[in-house]
């Protein structure tokens, strides 16, 4: 049996009072601030558009692993990143798009999950791993070798899925 709840004042019936009100605002403040994979996000990153989703395949010695990514093609969307993010699904991840092979920088600054960096030349073959990265950190994380992009994931999935130098990333982005 489920308990039924009237608000307001006993006298007037079911009628919505004044304390039916405040619990309606902050039951819609509450799903106002409840991003669709139910967690709360702040002002800042709600405010930012996110890029739609593209497939992204990582081919290894274990296999073929799907994800999908955020492709950040312009200067300002590679600058923000993942910054003020507070979840990343385990599938999910962002590709930079540097347009021209060279070596690359990057950051943590204001990103509060650790990552997995990874570094890919014009044909999709990881040349460089950054494992683990330090959230928030403004230490510069280096390709050590020219990359024509960077695929961020979750710390961990690159030694879960056996990711080694050599192997490759398969999207439309990268060379056949």
């Amino acid at each position: 049996m489920i308990p039924s709840v009237a608000f307001g004042n006993p006298s007037r019936g079911l009628a919505a009072g004044p304390s039916a009100l405040r619990i309606l605002a902050l039951a819609l403040c509450a799903i106002w601030f409840v991003s669709g994979e139910g967690r709360a996000v702040s002002a800042r990153e709600n405010s930012q558009p996110r890029a739609s989703l593209e497939k992204l395949e990582i081919v290894t010695a274990s296999g073929t692993h799907a994800f999908s990514v955020e492709v950040m093609r312009t200067g300002p969307a590679r600058e923000r990143g993942l910054m003020f993010r507070r979840f990343l699904a385990p599938d999910r991840g962002m590709l930079f798009d540097f347009e021209v092979e060279r070596p690359v920088m990057m950051w943590m600054k204001n990103t509060y999950l650790p990552l997995d960096m990874i570094f890919l030349d014009h044909s999709g073959r990881v040349v460089a791993l950054a494992e683990n990265t330090v959230p928030q950190s403004e230490k510069i994380i280096p390709s050590g070798a020219p990359a024509y992009g960077v695929l961020e994931v979750n710390a961990g999935t690159a030694a879960r899925i056996g990711l080694k130098i050599g192997d490759f990333a398969r999207h439309p982005m990268f060379a056949k």
